[in-house]
């Protein structure tokens, strides 16, 4: 299995077409976007604009890799790895269409019916349908095989009661893909798990926002209280949501989105430094960080690769997600020792507030999309070490 891993990532460069789209997208940006300070950029993925969304659906840039058919671009996964590169880099704010581009349409173009592409799929591509993840749950967190949020099969289809947590955007989205337990109980762990379609605006759906320490609220917790859903609310087979989720979680573990959290901050104290000089020491930080972010941006091209041939790359996507996460977090840390030690020279304000949000933010990149101890027993078990 390691042969097979290192084999996955063998050196891979973005295609000539893709490389090209790059300039188009650069002049979309510089046309569309609002003028805003770094300390706004720096949220980018989770900057909510819908307004922005829809603009970029006009273009047809949200949904890019699902089916013409369905109103999608019908590109490959390399131009939407330099979609997204070129927006994260920008600091555009592409929260509102995120999850329903990056993971919900796919997983739905892959597992769903006929009659569920038709319906969602070209209200995802118009910027019209926002999508929420519902996996994580109290008691329970990154450890998806423990749900215990229950849909009961009724007559004309299921009643659904439970709890998710850390819902990102849940108060404001349309619709949620939720993990939930169709049978068993708990202790049998990936055995009698499915994944429905849950529209946030039935009856019996209570969405609490839930205030981080920057001041946002881009969290939820969501409560299920004997909620009906129709039977086509059902993703795929009942049963195989394990599988699927699996599925998904490629999808959101492997783009440049896992290394570009910091990125405006790092522009930010770059264009600073040119104003006052580089010491030494900050340019040798930098190169560190140059060097690290060219192999992890090749790395995380080579399973672009994979997904372009319509692989799953679960274990190389939780390998890039897990380093990637931890080099975003270094960026701050680093940035505030290497301003700190020279308390003499003149930092803007601009720095400084961009500087702060990120120090605060960061901890959660190890957190989203599943805890770092989560991932490395993925990779462990992925290599036959455990």
């Amino acid at each position: 299995m390691t042969t097979q891993l290192l084999e996955a990532f063998r050196l891979a460069q973005l295609p000539k077409e893709a490389q090209a789209f790059r300039a188009e997208v650069r002049e979309f940006l510089a046309k569309q976007m609002d003028p805003a300070a770094p300390e706004v950029r720096a949220r980018t993925w989770m900057g909510f604009d819908a307004a922005f969304s829809r603009r970029l659906a006009e273009r047809g840039w949200v949904g890019i890799t699902l089916p013409a058919q369905y109103g999608g671009a019908g590109l490959d996964a390399f131009r939407r790895f330099v979609l997204v590169e070129e927006m994260l880099a920008a600091g555009a704010p592409v929260a509102a269409h995120w999850i329903a581009d990056r993971q919900s349409g796919p997983l739905i173009n892959k597992f769903g019916t006929e009659a569920q592409k038709d319906f969602y799929l070209p209200r995802i591509c118009r910027g019209e349908a926002f999508f929420c993840i519902g996996m994580s749950e109290p008691n329970s967190g990154s450890d998806l095989a423990s749900v215990r949020t229950r849909a009961t099969k009724v007559e004309g289809g299921w009643r659904l009661t439970g709890r998710k947590i850390w819902t990102t955007n849940a108060h404001r989205s349309h619709y949620m893909i939720a993990l939930v337990r169709t049978s068993g109980a708990p202790e049998d762990r990936q055995g009698g798990l499915s994944q429905l379609i849950v529209d946030l605006s039935l009856p019996g759906i209570d969405i609490r926002p839930i205030v981080d320490l920057t001041g946002d609220a881009h969290f939820s917790e969501v409560t299920f209280d004997d909620v009906f859903l129709k039977d086509d609310a059902l993703i795929g087979d009942e049963g195989s949501g394990w599988m699927q989720v699996n599925a998904e979680l490629a999808f959101e573990r492997s783009g440049p989105e896992r290394l570009y959290s910091s990125i405006v901050l790092l522009d930010t104290w770059l264009a600073s430094l040119r104003k006052t000089g580089f010491s030494p020491s900050d340019a040798a930080l930098i190169g560190g960080f140059t060097t690290q972010l060219a192999t992890l941006r090749s790395l995380s091209v080579a399973v672009t690769t994979k997904l372009a041939r319509g692989e799953s790359p679960v274990v190389e996507a939780a390998l890039v997600k897990d380093i990637g996460t931890e080099f975003e977090q270094t960026i701050p840390a680093a940035i505030e020792a290497a301003v700190a030690a020279d308390p003499t020279r003149e930092v803007d304000a601009d720095l400084y507030r961009t500087l702060t949000y990120l120090s605060q933010i960061s901890p959660t990149f190890s957190l989203r999309g599943g805890t770092r101890e989560i991932l490395r027993g993925m990779i462990a078990r992925g290599l036959g070490l455990r």
